[in-house]
């Protein structure tokens, strides 16, 4: 067997979620490469080559990748991943845009956001919100799936795999780079912080999210938010966490004001220890709590603050 896991970088450094990826191929068994999609990309195809059990990385390093549109990455990964029985992704935004041309352009069904390998053509996956998981086996010749980054334990960085050029070009007409406005803050990234603060539609506006900031501040943690709190217009989409926003598995959860939709619970479930506080105690988020705290918010939170 061999297995391609497909990085996802921003040219300058990798993407802690390939490391993940990188696990999930190991645990399939084989031979792993990556792919190295980008433009001016070496720094992320050397930091790729030091992934643990990686035995080739290839760096396909071109204008026409530079911003790494799905229309032109698609038909590179088709193109490479003929030459191996799998083709792994991270389940991202940038994964999930990817993987479902390349499996169209293979002729193959897509596995998503798998959280456990069963064998080599067996996969668990979670549905229904992650309310059940199915195990599902495929007879495709070449595998395409996706993988639920906070299943699979990072791997770790002291490999030494040979890197190598490929010049396969794609042009296409489809799509262009415009622009991109991306958030900038002091804070962990959401996805990768170890603790996660997060505010539902219980904090009532946008301004209060200053409350949940400056417990943020004590913990260094990342901000995070319901998707009723995000569609009220308190905080940006970047910060939703749940079935339709971010995937999130910190050491620390904090869920302040969220009732717990099944939605908001299939993207923090699988953190280590998860705390609410809300002034409901039959809200939903009480059942998958470790620690539980029936209060008002406003109340709460300053004295947790000044606790801290």
């Amino acid at each position: 067997m061999s297995i391609l896991v497909i990085a996802e970088h921003d040219n300058g450094s990798l993407k802690t979620a390939t490391l993940n990826t990188v696990t999930a191929a190991a645990a399939i068994g084989g031979d792993v490469d990556i792919l190295v999609a980008g433009y001016g990309c070496d720094a992320a195809a050397q930091e790729a080559a030091k992934a643990a059990g990686v035995g080739k990385v290839i760096v396909a390093d071109n204008a026409c990748y530079e911003h790494q549109l799905p229309e032109a990455v698609a038909p590179l990964v088709a193109e490479v991943g003929k030459g191996y029985t799998h083709i792994l992704a991270a389940a991202t935004t940038t994964g999930k845009n990817l993987m479902p041309r390349v499996a169209a352009l293979l002729d193959v069904d897509q596995i998503s956001d798998i959280i456990e390998v069963k064998g080599e053509d067996t996969f668990v996956r979670p549905i229904y919100a992650g309310n059940a998981m199915a195990t599902v086996q495929t007879s495709d010749p070449i595998k395409v799936v996706t993988v639920r980054t906070t299943a699979f334990a990072e791997a770790a960085k002291d490999g030494s795999a040979t890197v190598e050029s490929n010049a396969h070009t794609v042009e296409q007409s489809k799509a262009q780079f415009v622009g991109e406005q991306l958030s900038k803050s002091e804070r962990p990234e959401l996805t990768a912080a170890s603790v996660v603060i997060s505010g539902g539609r219980g904090m009532q506006n946008g301004e209060n999210f200053a409350l949940l900031e400056k417990v943020a501040d004590k913990l260094g943690a990342a901000i995070g938010a319901s998707r009723a709190a995000v569609d009220a217009g308190f905080v940006p989409n970047d910060y939703q966490v749940g079935q339709t926003g971010k995937i999130v598995a910190p050491d620390l959860y904090i869920a302040v004001g969220i009732s717990g939709a099944i939605q908001h619970l299939a993207g923090m479930k699988d953190s280590k220890v998860i705390v609410a506080i809300n002034k409901d105690e039959e809200a939903p988020i009480f059942q998958v709590a470790d620690y539980g705290l029936v209060a008002d918010l406003f109340k709460a939170l300053p004295e947790l603050e000044e606790a801290l």
